[in-house]
């Protein structure tokens, strides 16, 4: 998009996720990434976490109409490339945000399910049940913890072995959703695999040491990175790489605010070192040699609902 002196603006990404006072998670991972992909974040705000860095003790959700209210009138003012979704309370927002979507059906929507263990269980099986049946006809890309997405799209998995990544994509793919990744799926000697999958076929994988630290807001992070990159123009397996490759350097850079978990630093980009930067030609050399190399393209299919 151009402005009107002709400087090109950042892609608009809309997110809706729940606040969280405690920064590890929510809006604020969603901002923070969304900014550090080069995209501009409209952050609607579907309730607040009650929690600090080690735990969820409770939500408050905002109801429909004020999460409806907030995203329609900056849809109406601003052209929105991506969209992204988070932990939005209850079903009256999923179905709100449902309907939005349909409304936008050419913008890719990304969905993080995140892990809901904090809650009672009627309310994450209703939760479940209406992300399920409104919102994944409408995901282009559904993204989540192997064991959390086990869990919910394949509860009755009999097998020996736990289910691949192309098992929980084909899980997926049985509400609509043509496109899974499916993180942190546990592998020997301390490593982690990370797959983009659909029924058919892996897609992308890439694989990570594991980190002796527990983090907060980490699903957050990649699934906004994903999203902004998607929404800069990126094809979707390079966004993936590039996400991921986000990712671990924010863990990596983590730190330690409270007296819980980790939190990563998502702006570990913005950091400044003791070495003076000099203005010569080298700079671009090596950040060109550093960019993730071109993958094939990728044909991303909108969010159109297959009800």
């Amino acid at each position: 998009m151009e402005t009107e002196d002709g400087d090109t603006a950042p892609a608009c990404v809309m997110t809706f996720n729940a606040n969280d006072p405690s920064g590890a998670g929510g809006l604020t991972a969603d901002i923070s990434a969304i900014i550090s992909a080069g995209a501009h974040a409209l952050a609607v705000v579907t309730g607040a976490y009650v929690r600090d860095t080690a735990e969820i003790f409770d939500h408050i959700s905002f109801d429909e109409e004020a999460v409806t209210e907030q995203a329609r009138t900056a849809l109406e003012d601003m052209p929105v490339s991506a969209i992204k979704v988070g932990f939005v309370g209850n079903p009256e927002n999923i179905s709100a945000i449902a309907e939005i979507a349909s409304d936008y059906a050419d913008v890719p929507l990304i969905a993080y399910m995140p892990n809901l263990s904090w809650w009672n269980e009627e309310a994450i099986d209703n939760y479940l049940d209406a992300f399920r049946e409104l919102l994944l006809p409408q995901t282009t890309v559904l993204v989540g913890n192997h064991s959390s997405l086990w869990r919910w799209l394949l509860p009755d998995w009999a097998g020996d072995k736990s289910p691949s990544a192309r098992d929980v994509a084909k899980a997926a793919a049985e509400f609509g959703v043509p496109y899974t990744l499916v993180t942190g799926i546990p592998l020997p000697d301390q490593f982690i695999d990370n797959v983009l999958a659909t029924p058919q076929a892996v897609l992308y994988s890439e694989k990570f040491e594991r980190f002796e630290a527990v983090f907060a807001g980490a699903g957050d992070t990649l699934t906004a990175a994903v999203t902004a990159l998607l929404a800069n123009g990126h094809n979707l397996q390079a966004a993936t790489s590039e996400a991921l490759a986000y990712l671990d350097h924010s863990l990596d850079a983590g730190f330690h605010p409270g007296m819980g978990h980790i939190v990563p630093d998502r702006m570990f980009w913005a950091q400044t070192d003791d070495t003076p930067i000099e203005d010569d030609d080298d700079g671009d050399e090596a950040s060109s040699a550093n960019t993730v190399p071109a993958l094939p393209s990728f044909d991303l299919p909108p969010n159109g609902t297959k009800h």
